[in-house]
């Protein structure tokens, strides 16, 4: 990297990091069972709701016995299930018109990150009609309040329940535009087991991979505080203690709920102290190939942390021996059997070590649109530019076979 350019992205790191303290961060208050939503509701004078969810969930009748509860209690619900793993900028669109035409007071988002993201964008362009998707990208677009909105995570890892954080894909453009508004930060959140007891194992995996890269790039960066530094410990070691009991047996009650509050965790941490490389690197293979999110984020994770070497050992380190992986006293070592737990939890679970969709002739561009999403905002331990991440995509892409 480009010597001025590094010092510029670390000084812009720093006082971000100083200003964290005056920044209007806040955390949505949690709720245990969605049997609390309609008394909950009527507090807020709200009687009309919006409901965004995906169709699989929709169409496996997750979302009913939430309808029959709003329904019971009074409160119109109005249900849009048109969601992709990846929400697109027309899905916005299509819900937050809905969002008019049901004169809806509140929305609630059912569903992992992409239910979650394509809310909160709905919202915000309820909030600034006249501003487009396309232009909400980077940090503080908005300025403006959104409608109340409630987070109901059925996944265990996205954090997207607790963020300030929105990724939307645009098809046309191949690319995913990362929206950083503190109030796109959900006002509550339903941190009720039953919504994940039916989540596919090797979702829950992937979902649980998610939630732990969410916490070790919070805590490796450079711009942590107490606060998300105790969060992610305590995310990492539910995570150590829970992710294989939740995917082994899918209806352990306790796992899942140690899981839901890891990726609860998680997103404090990261919301506050950002993410890195990975998520970037991610970013752009889903906005060119769709890749779901946190299934890339369990991929890439290894990698980096392998390539950012004793830049980020120390803190892996502290990581290992809090979750109780080792309690060797060197940093190196300890922090190899945080990267060889990754490794074998990803292996375990069927998780692979590349990304087949990735063709040579996209990496250019993708490594630039990470590189720009990643510089000067993400306090990762060690900077890497465009032509270095070049070199993280190659490694992702599968190997051919010697004969």
């Amino acid at each position: 990297m480009n010597p001025f350019f590094k010092c510029y992205c670390r000084l812009y790191q720093t006082v971000f990091r100083l200003a964290l303290p005056l920044l209007p961060y806040r955390e949505p208050r949690p709720l245990e069972t969605m049997d609390a939503l309609p008394a909950l509701l009527r507090e807020q004078n709200v009687s009309r709701v919006l409901l965004v969810t995906d169709e699989a969930l929709y169409a496996a009748g997750v979302t009913k016995p939430l309808e029959d509860i709003l329904t019971a209690g009074s409160v119109a619900c109005t249900v849009y299930h048109g969601v992709a793993p990846n929400p697109t900028v027309q899905q916005v669109e299509d819900a937050a018109a809905a969002y008019r035409a049901a004169d809806a007071q509140a929305m609630i988002a059912v569903g992992g990150g992409s239910s979650m993201d394509c809310a909160k964008a709905a919202g915000a362009r309820i909030a600034r009609p006249n501003l487009p998707v396309q232009n909400m990208g980077g940090l503080l677009k908005i300025h403006r309040k959104t409608p109340l909105l409630i987070a109901v995570p059925t996944t265990a890892g996205s954090g997207s329940e607790t963020t300030l954080a929105a990724v939307i894909t645009d098809p046309a453009a191949h690319y995913k535009y990362p929206i950083n508004d503190f109030v796109l930060i959900p006002d509550y959140t339903v941190l009720d087991y039953r919504f994940t007891v039916s989540l596919p194992p090797d979702v829950t995996a992937a979902t649980g991979m998610d939630a732990l890269t969410h916490a070790v790039e919070a805590y490796i960066g450079r711009s942590t505080t107490a606060l998300t530094r105790a969060m992610a410990e305590e995310a990492v070691t539910l995570i150590v203690r829970y992710l294989r009991r939740a995917y082994d047996d899918g209806s352990d009650a306790e796992a899942r709920t140690g899981m839901l509050r890891a990726a609860y965790c998680a997103g404090v941490a990261f919301t506050r102290s950002y993410v890195g490389y990975v998520h970037a690197v991610a970013h752009s293979l889903g906005g060119q190939y769709g890749v779901p999110h946190g299934l890339a984020n369990a991929i890439i994770l290894p990698h980096f942390l392998d390539r950012y070497g004793s830049s980020c050992h120390a803190a892996l380190a502290r990581l290992a021996r809090v979750s109780g992986l080792t309690d060797s006293t060197g940093d190196a070592a300890a922090a190899a059997v945080m990267i060889a737990w990754i490794k074998e939890q990803n292996r375990a679970m069927g998780i692979g070590e590349t990304i087949g969709d990735i063709q040579e002739k996209d990496i250019p561009a993708m490594a630039d649109h990470a590189a720009k999403e990643a510089n000067p905002l993400y306090p990762v331990p060690l900077l890497m530019d465009a032509s270095q991440l070049s070199a993280m995509y190659y490694e992702l892409m599968p190997k051919e076979e010697t004969p």
